[in-house]
C-alpha cells in the first residue's frame, strides 16, 4: 500500500504567540512559515509580556534550527518530523487578487497557502489559525483552515466537575459519616476505584443524605461540614465544597469554574482572610483583556486610572465580606489594615512578574481569559508555602484567539484531576440574586 504524501501546514502568527514550541506538535508533516508571520513577530519581540516571550522563544528555536536550506527546501525539525521552511511572498494570482485584493499581513499569510495548494496538488494543504475570520476566508477560497487544537480539551461534556451524587447508599454508611472520627472506608461504596483525589460527594438514602470528600492517602470518604468563613456562609453544597478545598493548606491548587453569580471570586477571597495566619501575604489579581483588543493605553489618565475598571470587581467583593461586619468589628478594620500594610494585595496578573511567590494565598480571577502557556507559567513560580487559586467561567472568554476549548482554566482542569494535590468544584447554581440567576439562564 503506497504511503500517504505527508500534509503541509501553514501556520499563522497568532499560533506562535499562543504557543512557541508549536511547530513541534505536527508530528512527521511539513510545516511552512509564511515571510508575513516572522515580520509580524519582529514587532512583538520586545517586551515581557507572554505574547513577547512566545516571539522571542520561537525565534531562537528557529535560529537553532538555521540554514541556508530554511529558505530554500527547509531542515528537518526533529526525528521523526517532517521539515520546515519558510516562505517567501510570491506572487498571486488573478482569481486570488479578485478576492482579496488588500495587501495585509493576513491575506499574505492566505495567499502562501493558496499558493502552496496549487502547486502541491496532491499534497494537503492547511492553514493553522486560531483567526476564525481567517479561517472563514480560506475556506471561501477552498483551503483547508483549522483552529490549533493541540492543547484544547476534547470534550467538554464530560469535563471534570469535582463533584459527584452517590445515591442509594447502605444507610448504615450515612450514620458512620455522623459518628467520630465522621470518616467511613472509600472501598465502602460502589465505583470506588474511579474517585478521584480530593473529589466531592453528596452521599443519598432516602431522606437521610451528607456531604463528604474522598482522601487519597487514607483511602477514606470524610464527612464536609458547612462553615462560615470570614462571615461568609455557603449556601449550598457545592460551596460548601468549594470552601472546604479552598481552607484546607494540604491543597495547595484549587479550580472554581461557574457562571456568574455562583461565588466563585467571594469565597476564594473569604477562604483567604480566614487562613491568612498561614500565608505571608494574599495576592488577588486578573489578566488585563482591554475592549475590543486595545492596548490600556488609548484609555486617560495615570495607570492607576487606566487599570482601576478592571480591578473594580475585586474590590467589590471584598467590600461584600466587609460589609458582613460592623465598622467598629474588629474584622472589618483588619481588612483595611491588610490592604494598608500591603498584606492584602489587589492588582493586575502582569505586575507579579519578578515577584517571589513564597507563603502566599494568591487567588488569580476570570483564570478563562489566560492561554494554557500563562497557567503553566504562573503555576511553576510557586514557592514553599504557596496556595494558588483560580476562578472564572470557561463560557465567558474575552480573550480574542481562546474559547471554551483551548482557554487556560480548562486545561488545567482537565491536566490535573488526579492530582493529591489539586482540588476542583464546578459551581452551578447561582446565589448573587433571582434576577441574576433568570438574567444568566436565559438571556
Amino acid at each position: 500500500m503506497p504511503r500517504k504524501p505527508r500534509k503541509i501546514f501553514v501556520i499563522d502568527t497568532n499560533v506562535i504567540l499562543h504557543d512557541s514550541s508549536c511547530i513541534y506538535k505536527f508530528e512527521e508533516n511539513d510545516v511552512f512559515i509564511p515571510i508575513a508571520v516572522l515580520e509580524e513577530l519582529d514587532q512583538f519581540k520586545k517586551g515581557n509580556d507572554t505574547l513577547n516571550y512566545h516571539a522571542r522563544e520561537f525565534v531562537r528555536s528557529l535560529d537553532a534550527l538555521s540554514g541556508d536550506k530554511l529558505f530554500n527546501g527547509g531542515v528537518k525539525i526533529g526525528e521523526g518530523m517532517g521539515n520546515i521552511s519558510i516562505r517567501l511572498d510570491a506572487i498571486a494570482d488573478e482569481e486570488f487578487t479578485r478576492s482579496f485584493p488588500a495587501v495585509t499581513p493576513d491575506h499574505r499569510i492566505l495567499r502562501c497557502a493558496y499558493n502552496l495548494n496549487k502547486k502541491h496538488p496532491r499534497r494537503q494543504v492547511i492553514l493553522v489559525t486560531k483567526d476564525v475570520n481567517l479561517r472563514m476566508k480560506a475556506k471561501g477560497i477552498g483551503l483547508m483552515a483549522q483552529d490549533y487544537v493541540s492543547d484544547m480539551v476534547e470534550d467538554l461534556d464530560t469535563l471534570y466537575t469535582g463533584r459527584r451524587v452517590l445515591e442509594d447508599v447502605d444507610e448504615g454508611l450515612i450514620d458512620v459519616l455522623y459518628q467520630p472520627p465522621f470518616e467511613v472506608s472509600a472501598e465502602s461504596f460502589e465505583d470506588h476505584e474511579s474517585f478521584r483525589p480530593n473529589e466531592y460527594f453528596i452521599v443519598r438514602c432516602g431522606k437521610k443524605s451528607a456531604l463528604g470528600m474522598f482522601d487519597a492517602r487514607t483511602e477514606m470518604i470524610k464527612r464536609v461540614d458547612k462553615f462560615q468563613s470570614y462571615g461568609i456562609t455557603p449556601r449550598n453544597s457545592e460551596q460548601t465544597f468549594a470552601l472546604n478545598a479552598l481552607t484546607d493548606p494540604d491543597i495547595q491548587l484549587v479550580s472554581l469554574s461557574g457562571k456568574a453569580g455562583t461565588g466563585k471570586t467571594l469565597l476564594a477571597l473569604a477562604a483567604a482572610l480566614e487562613r491568612r495566619k498561614l500565608y505571608r501575604q494574599i495576592y488577588l489579581a486578573r489578566p488585563v483583556v482591554p475592549l475590543s483588543n486595545k492596548d490600556l493605553g488609548y484609555l486617560p489618565g495615570d495607570i492607576h486610572s487606566k487599570l482601576d475598571p478592571y480591578m473594580q470587581p475585586l474590590f467589590d467583593n471584598l467590600g461584600v465580606i466587609q460589609n458582613q461586619f460592623s465598622e467598629s468589628d474588629v474584622k472589618h478594620r483588619r481588612i483595611q489594615e491588610m490592604l494598608k500594610e500591603e498584606k492584602l494585595v489587589i492588582s493586575p496578573l502582569a505586575y507579579i512578574r519578578g515577584r517571589s511567590l513564597v507563603n502566599i494565598y494568591f487567588i488569580v480571577d476570570e483564570a478563562q481569559n489566560l492561554t494554557p502557556h500563562e497557567i503553566k507559567t504562573i503555576i511553576t513560580r510557586a514557592g514553599e508555602g504557596t496556595k494558588f487559586v483560580f476562578t472564572g467561567d470557561i463560557y465567558q472568554i474575552d480573550h480574542p484567539y481562546l474559547d471554551s476549548r483551548s482557554n487556560g482554566l480548562s486545561y488545567l482542569i482537565d491536566k490535573m484531576q488526579g492530582q493529591k494535590l489539586y482540588a476542583h468544584v464546578t459551581l452551578e447554581k447561582g446565589e448573587r440574586s433571582d434576577l441574576a440567576e433568570l438574567a444568566s439562564d436565559l438571556l
